[in-house]
């Protein structure tokens, strides 16, 4: 986390949010409270979760002004009830109620995403199944996504389409044939000198018997395969390649998918759909000067 924290990519997005959201200026903060006026808060958890984001929003609070001191009083991953305070701030008022909003905004949504993955990370236990992300994620918050994703203990998938080849159900579509696609890429990546893991999507048992005949392949995926053709999908491989289950699951039924013998479970839910998790910002006046 630390790393990633000093990524130039991080730095914009949190430029980007500020700037969204603060604009030309605060006018509420800045016609209510006057700039000599120090206070503290507390980021306040108002339910039970997994806590995610709190390196982000330190730097939020940073970027807005560097008088500002922020302390964490838990840890990114860790799993707290309603009324843990997960951090404190410090210095200027004015300066704390600007970076409020954007702060919660990001710790929110990764708490949520990290909550909602947990679950389903908890729910597998015990089997070999790896609970993953898709590209389902909000436009230019990718990053956080997934690495809230790896705080709740899931793993990525492909970052962009760029770093794995996925040959999905269009692309087969487009090249005539699941064959045909395979043998194309396969063409493409060698005489291109591009060395990259081969997924290949798959809608029955006869479209993974023709997949197998290609050595180069790195992961099927089972593409919205019953629980039944999963489970002879798992044998047909028969550890040639890893297998990736996708489509339709949810909390209800992603054990039995993971009881067919899968290595991963991909649910794009984990970024889609997330609901964010409850934590508010608490400030009290400390002082009428700095």
């Amino acid at each position: 986390m630390t790393d990633l924290l000093n990524d130039s990519r991080i730095s914009r997005i949190i430029q980007e949010a500020l700037s969204e959201d603060i604009g030309l200026g605060d006018i509420t903060t800045e016609s209510i409270v006057e700039s000599d006026i120090s206070g503290d808060a507390e980021l306040l958890v108002k339910e039970t979760g997994v806590i995610a984001g709190l390196g982000l929003a330190s730097l939020v609070f940073q970027f807005v002004d560097p008088e500002i001191t922020f302390k964490k009083t838990t840890n990114d991953g860790a799993y707290v009830q309603a009324g843990t305070v997960a951090g404190t701030i410090a210095g200027p008022l004015a300066s704390i109620l600007k970076a409020e909003r954007t702060a919660l905004n990001f710790m929110q949504r990764m708490s949520g995403i990290a909550t909602l993955t947990r679950q389903f990370v908890g729910a597998v236990a015990g089997t070999r199944a790896k609970i993953t992300d898709t590209r389902k994620t909000a436009p230019g918050m990718r990053l956080l996504d997934k690495l809230a994703v790896k705080i709740g203990g899931g793993v990525n998938h492909r970052f962009g389409l760029d770093d794995m080849v996925l040959i999905k159900d269009n692309h087969i579509e487009a090249a005539g044939g699941i064959s045909k696609a395979i043998e194309k890429c396969l063409n493409y990546l060698n005489a291109s000198s591009i060395k990259l893991k081969i997924e290949v999507e798959t809608k029955n048992l006869d479209e993974i018997r023709e997949a197998l005949k290609f050595s180069g392949i790195h992961r099927i995926m089972l593409d919205n395969f019953s629980i039944n053709e999963m489970t002879k999908a798992v044998i047909l491989i028969s550890g040639k390649v890893e297998v990736e289950a996708s489509g339709n699951v949810n909390i209800y039924n992603v054990l039995q998918i993971a009881e067919t013998g899968v290595d991963y479970i991909s649910i794009g839910a984990l970024t889609h759909s997330v609901r964010s998790l409850d934590i508010s910002l608490n400030v009290k006046t400390r002082s009428t000067s700095k």
